[in-house]
């Protein structure tokens, strides 16, 4: 659920989400810390950020032990997924492998600039008690792969708004936005095509999905109303569907519905 991956500062771990953000983000953070600082102390050097907000926002410290709590569940669901033989058929491979590599250097990350604030792994349950054959069937896993990033999308907006008075913490969260969407948007490209249904596109249409609490919520995924404005009312967007208005915005989940989400796959905190 790769919520708040603060990706920008991993540009020496994780090159290939860097190139995917190449704008201004890594420079704008290299320049804030001198560029000739190496690699190996950059999560270092963001975790002395990361203290200093602690002190004026206990909340940000709220928000990024919850990101890491998350990111624990998928790393080792990717983990456990991408070494079990005979579950990711061939031209998967990379794919998955990539994302775990994500996953496994945002925990890095996160653990290296919470410090001793740093939650503990909890113990997870992909199966969620035998529900799910999560590593044994692979339109299984996908379901779950695309649930959990999706999640993890609608997650990071519900916080954006409880780091919005550390502007630098914010900024990182918002640059890895998009790779969070990245990741959901190939997991629901890859069940589309091995579930033959069509309807699944790589963005999510009304509020249509499993599992239903991923999608629905206080804040469904089906809302038009953006700002204030309930938009298939204004003039000139008559003609849009509904359908389509609802595809062109993702909608916050609570830490309160995000865990109950997670709930499942928890077996011990």
């Amino acid at each position: 659920m790769n919520i708040f991956n603060i990706f920008d500062t991993l540009q020496k771990i994780d090159g290939d989400a860097i190139g995917r953000l190449e704008h201004a983000s890594r420079r704008t953070f290299m320049n804030r810390i001198g560029s000739t600082l190496a690699a190996a102390a950059v999560p270092t050097a963001f975790a002395t950020v990361v203290n200093k907000a602690y002190a004026a926002t206990p909340t940000a410290l709220e928000v990024l032990n919850y990101a890491l709590t998350l990111e624990y569940l998928e790393n080792e669901f990717y983990e456990i997924g991408n070494n079990t033989a005979n579950l990711i058929p061939a031209q998967y491979k990379a794919v998955f492998s990539q994302i775990g590599i994500h996953e496994r250097n945002h925990v890095k990350f996160l653990v290296t600039a919470l410090g001793a604030n740093a939650v503990k792994k909890p113990t997870f349950d992909f199966t969620a008690k035998g529900a799910f054959p999560a590593f044994t069937d692979f339109p299984t896993f996908v379901t779950l792969s695309k649930a959990f990033e999706d999640t993890g999308v609608r997650a990071y907006k519900g916080q954006a708004g409880n780091l919005i008075s550390e502007p630098l913490l914010l900024q990182y969260a918002l640059q890895i936005h998009s790779v969070e969407a990245r990741h959901a948007s190939i997991a629901r490209k890859i069940l589309s095509k091995i579930s033959g249904d069509k309807s699944i596109k790589s963005w999510i249409t009304n509020d249509a999905g499993f599992p239903g609490d991923v999608y629905k919520g206080e804040t469904s995924e089906g809302q038009v109303v953006q700002g204030g404005l309930n938009l298939p009312g204004i003039a000139g967007l008559e003609n849009i569907s509904f359908a389509t208005i609802t595809e062109s915005f993702d909608e916050p989940l609570t830490m309160a519905e995000v865990l109950k989400i997670a709930g499942p796959f928890v077996v011990s905190l």
